[in-house]
């Protein structure tokens, strides 16, 4: 098994990577491979809103002068997705919004590429907004029908200069008991498969409120 981790953070090993490795190290443990991609230093074009992914259905974006396809590709593969990101203004950084926001979309667009993989989110922040910027990377995982493990509070970890995020005794424990969860969770599925029949997914309704 192996779960994929992107850093949504600009410093490569910052506080949001040592956070997404506390969680990695115990995957690890588990027996569960682990690889951490930094997406928050390279330049994101945003969705341009084109649909030709739903056109082509060759599970790619429009755009290829960057990493997203290749990221896309290495989440299908995967059995697990974690999310981290810095807070910039009580929000993501803005390259990790750009990134989730194609990639999620093709992955909607072609059948649901991550639904049912395990995923989760942490963030780390100097002092305030962690909990806007957790809900917002959680928004990605609620609507492709990922199953999210949990920790004992909310996975929030504080620091300022990279590496401090190590002294917060109690962000420490929450990373490191959701990678157990995680753990934990992956292997519940995989000993399901070709045992338990995941329900079969349900054909999209929209609805418009203004006709």
């Amino acid at each position: 098994m192996k779960v994929v981790a992107f850093n949504g953070s600009p410093k490569a090993e910052g506080n949001t990577f040592h956070a997404l490795k506390l969680v990695c190290d115990i995957l690890e443990q588990e027996g569960i491979e682990t690889e951490i991609i930094t997406v928050g230093n390279k330049r994101t074009s945003g969705c341009i809103a084109c649909n030709h992914c739903i056109k082509t259905k060759d599970e790619r974006c429009v755009i290829k002068t960057d990493h997203v396809n290749n990221s896309i590709q290495k989440m299908k593969e995967a059995d697990g997705i974690l999310l981290g990101t810095p807070v910039h203004y009580a929000s993501m950084g803005g390259n990790m919004k750009s990134f989730l926001d194609r990639a999620f979309y093709v992955s909607g667009m072609n059948g649901n590429l991550f639904r049912h993989k395990v995923g989760a989110s942490v963030v780390a922040v100097r002092r305030s907004g962690g909990l806007p910027a957790f809900n917002e990377l959680n928004n990605y995982l609620n609507y492709s029908e990922m199953l999210i493990p949990t920790s004992n509070y909310w996975n929030v970890i504080h620091g300022t200069t990279p590496g401090q995020v190590l002294k917060d005794a109690e962000g420490v424990q929450i990373m490191e008991t959701l990678g157990k969860n995680m753990a934990y969770l992956l292997k519940l599925k995989e000993l399901g498969k070709g045992k338990i029949e995941p329900p079969a997914m349900a054909k999209k309704v929209y609805t418009n409120f203004i006709r």
